[in-house]
């Protein structure tokens, strides 16, 4: 019934195997992916035909992870499965970014690929599987995919290169790498890094491409024993080479002078405006609107590629290696706990720190577990930050992308939780946009973060490299802008510090490029770097010291495990009584570290009396301040130490003879008492006349002459 093909493999200590013929047999191609525990099915289907109004490729990869892939079911009201996480969104730009270069060009048809985690082993992450799988799936799907591909993640531990590290060796990885690419070259890089040289970083990427060669043989094995028929492709339409050079010959000279424009919008307001021209002229012409707008996009490619590579000047003046002009600013926002303004050219980004308690930290439901995230980084990219009207709403997948790829550069320099004890989020809003506005965000957290006082060892800084490539002659561009990185080959974004990388991010747009030029973009970003720290410490070098004024203090004590029931009381109630009482915030975590937070200094230590007073314990001959509870024949009950409640017998209520305890004392009145003693029971005796003597008139006094203008 089923015509199964499988190839297997030994990768990385851990067998690989691809699986076709059984499961989902109506789409162009499915691929059961599994390695160790870990299996994905990964699918590609095609439209069979193009949108006649098609001028893009709509290309849609949904990675998705279920939960019963690790035997749980999810939480919530709802049973099922919702919005996709942060993590599945990361993972389809992932798989998205190496394969959307490889579609022949000119296709238009509506692909989907779609990447389903069915068994999570808790050992091997999913997205090296998945990406896997649906390089598999599209390589025999017939489609006109020019793959494979390959992915491989790359640690580094005890300055070894170790491929595919599974999640517990994470832990102690000062690298986590993500490499894909084609049998020739590399085609993406996403990491994080612990402040690693540039050799080292070139070396894991070299290193990743060597050891996936085996899977793309595997993969290519699969496909010459089931790969479907290449699909037909339309013919591309005729008549394109004669208006391509009537588009030439005619607009040439004027897109130039276009392009010589150096402020953004003046330049696209000339562009639009020659564009518009063009398509006027050819209002009467066989070649329709999305087929002039690809020819007229091919021109502006044509120019200001040409005039990178014959005269190395770019579109705003500068030469290949200059960062454009930055401005920093911090403590732009008075109420804020940190704030930032990162200008670089007509890039902006303001980015502003919040600083909170253990309450306030994000609690993330993964397949590998629940754990909690005490750092933050969110990132918005309203439309007037390019000039446009648009429609408002939920992130998507750049602001998700790329506000992950700045908390990757900021991660590994956020002190511990022991050292600063406080929840950090950071919030960037893109004001301006021309190229580069995730690397603003690095450079605007840090500035934001050390002007909130987080104790960052040294400030990161972020910028995007580009490539113009044609044929042998390529000019790698430091600090790109948004027409270069458009318009080109490459988009490499590398954060570091003055020590080393901490994050690095490449997109190529061609085939593949060679370890020569990311030798030359890694040298030329660490240059770029540097020039871009030298900038930020004209406004903040290092961090503050202590948090600012609205910024709430924390303060960590300890208490007994065995106490914690009493500080937290039943239902809550003692808590919930110390922080309306106080105003201040208190957090308890299992080991007994209590953190209290609150931006008036009095309000924190009230409440750290007030913990201080329910855990402590009674010291015979101490002299406690304590609340009259209840009066008996016998004597009166006194509260002190917060929950701690002990007799002062008749006897031991004054100096002299006491013949009726309301006498002395009543409900509600306050008291000093002495401890005489604990009994084996626990009962604590108490006394208020072996208080001393002077006080203890003063007590009884005061008592006494309450009672009698009562």
């Amino acid at each position: 019934m089923f015509n199964l093909y499988r190839k297997e493999l030994e990768w990385g200590g851990r067998t690989l195997v691809l699986e076709t013929g059984k499961i989902a047999r109506q789409a162009d191609g499915a691929v059961m992916a599994s390695y160790g525990g870990t299996v994905v099915l990964c699918t590609a289907v095609g439209a069979k035909s193009a949108r006649p109004d098609a001028d893009f490729f709509p290309l849609t990869v949904n990675y998705q992870e279920k939960t019963f892939a690790a035997g749980k079911i999810p939480g919530g009201f709802f049973k099922r499965e919702g919005r996709p996480s942060e993590k599945e969104v990361l993972v389809s730009r992932l798989i998205d970014r190496p394969i959307r270069p490889l579609f022949v060009k000119g296709y238009r048809n509506e692909t989907q690929v779609i990447c389903t985690v069915l068994s999570h082993d808790l050992e091997n992450d999913p997205d090296i599987v998945a990406m896997i799988g649906a390089s598999a799936a599209l390589t025999i799907s017939g489609l006109p995919f020019l793959g494979p591909i390959g992915a491989a993640r790359i640690g580094y531990i005890d300055d070894q290169y170790v491929l595919n590290p599974q999640l517990d060796e994470m832990n102690v990885s000062k690298l986590d790498l993500v490499v894909a690419g084609t049998t020739e070259g590399v085609l993406m890089v996403e990491s994080e890094a612990q402040e690693l040289p540039e050799d080292v970083m070139l070396g894991a990427v070299t290193f990743g491409h060597q050891q996936m060669q085996p899977v793309m043989a595997a993969i290519i094995e699969l496909a010459e024993l089931c790969a479907r028929d290449p699909i037909e492709l339309a013919p591309p339409p005729t008549g394109r080479e004669a208006a391509a050079q009537r588009l030439a010959e005619g607009y040439s000279d004027q897109l130039r002078s276009a392009y010589a424009i150096a402020t953004k919008q003046d330049r696209l307001a000339a562009v639009d405006a020659v564009r518009a021209e063009a398509a006027a002229a050819f209002a009467e012409d066989e070649v329709t609107p999305q087929e002039l707008g690809g020819l007229f996009k091919s021109l502006e490619s044509n120019i200001v590629r040409g005039t990178i590579l014959d005269t190395g000047q770019r579109i705003d003046g500068r030469d290949t290696k200059t960062v454009r002009p930055i401005v920093s600013e911090v403590g732009l926002l008075e109420r804020a706990h940190g704030s930032a303004l990162f200008t670089r050219g007509e890039t902006q980004a303001l980015v502003v720190t919040t600083l909170g308690t253990g309450s306030d930290e994000q609690i993330i439901d993964a397949l590998e577990g629940e754990y909690r995230e005490h750092f933050m980084l969110h990132y918005n990219f309203p439309p007037y930050s390019v000039g446009e009207a648009g429609r408002m709403g939920t992130p998507g997948r750049r602001e998700i992308g790329h506000g992950k790829l700045a908390w990757r550069a900021i991660r590994p320099l956020m002190p511990s939780k022991e050292a600063f004890p406080y929840t950090v989020r950071v919030v960037s809003e893109i004001t301006e946009s021309n190229g580069s506005s995730s690397m603003a965000t690095v450079c605007g957290t840090s500035l934001a973060m050390m002007d909130a006082g987080v104790p960052l060892p040294r400030p990161v800084a972020g910028i995007a490299m580009g490539l113009i490539k044609d044929g042998d002659r390529f000019a790698v561009l430091t600090d790109i802008l948004g027409d270069e990185d458009h318009l080109g080959d490459m988009d490499f974004k590398v954060a570091g510090t003055d020590t080393g990388i901490t994050s690095l991010q490449m997109d190529i747009k061609i085939t593949s490029i060679t370890e020569e030029i990311m030798r030359v973009a890694l040298d030329q970003a660490r240059d770029g770097r540097m020039t871009i720290l030298g900038e930020m410490a004209k406004a903040l070098g290092d961090a503050r010291d202590g948090v600012k004024e609205y910024a709430p203090r924390i303060t960590v004590i300890n208490i007994p495990k065995d106490k914690i029931r009493e500080v937290i009381g039943t239902g809550g109630k003692v808590i919930r009584e110390i922080c309306e009482t106080t105003g201040a915030k208190v957090d308890i975590e299992d080991d007994g570290t209590i953190k209290i937070a609150a931006v008036d200094g009095r309000a924190a230590d009230a409440a750290i009396d007030m913990i201080r007073s329910i855990v402590a314990e009674p010291e015979v001959g101490v002299i406690y301040n304590g609340k009259v509870v209840k009066v008996v024949d016998f004597g009166a009950f006194v509260n002190f130490l917060g929950s701690r409640d002990g007799l002062v017998h008749i006897s031991e209520l004054a100096p002299q003879r006491v013949g009726k305890v309301s006498d002395v004392v009543n409900v509600g009145d306050t008291v000093k008492v002495k401890v005489l003693g604990v009994d084996d029971r626990g009962k604590v005796k108490l006394s208020m006349k072996s208080v001393d003597q002077a006080s203890g008139a003063d007590l009884t006094a005061d008592a006494g002459a309450e009672k009698k203008a009562g």
